[in-house]
């Protein structure tokens, strides 16, 4: 798999909204394979497809290390409970950290690589990253949401 650039905060690309996928096919599988490695290489929790310069509704997650890997393609929030708050920073936003207010619970439903339909249900630290990665399908990033920033 290939290791793809990570985009920094101040090109346009990461503010804008991010395209549904509509092919599902090996292409897709390899770009999700490359943001895998990418993210881990990075010693990220979560990379979305905007952050390397696709402006398409791909993310993925995994805050375990790789035990447990999410990938979720035209992700939707089903259902959101609580309020949490946490230290937070971003790949694309390097050198930067701030206090953050997520949601608590989320019911999360979205394509796999396959294009199969999966839910599901996340909270604590996964919900703050799913949050956080389904925000920059949407051009919104983390520094808009600080409540404090840290230097």
């Amino acid at each position: 798999m290939a290791i793809r650039e990570i985009v920094k905060v101040g090109d346009e690309v990461l503010r804008m909204r991010a395209k549904e996928v509509t092919e599902f096919d090996e292409r897709l599988g390899t770009l999700i394979d490359d943001m895998f490695d990418t993210m881990f290489r990075a010693d990220g929790v979560g990379l979305a497809a905007p952050q390397i310069g696709i402006v398409r509704r791909i993310c993925v997650v995994s805050v375990d290390g790789g035990r447990t890997k999410y990938e979720l393609v035209n992700p939707v929030v089903l259902k959101s409970s609580g309020t949490q708050r946490g230290m937070e920073g971003c790949l694309s936003c390097p050198g930067r950290s701030g206090m953050v207010a997520r949601p608590k619970k989320l019911t999360v439903q979205a394509k796999d690589r396959h294009g199969e339909t999966k839910l599901y249900k996340v909270d604590g630290y996964e919900a703050v990253a799913f949050s956080h990665e389904m925000d920059h399908l949407d051009g919104v990033l983390f520094i808009d949401k600080v409540e404090t920033e840290v230097e």
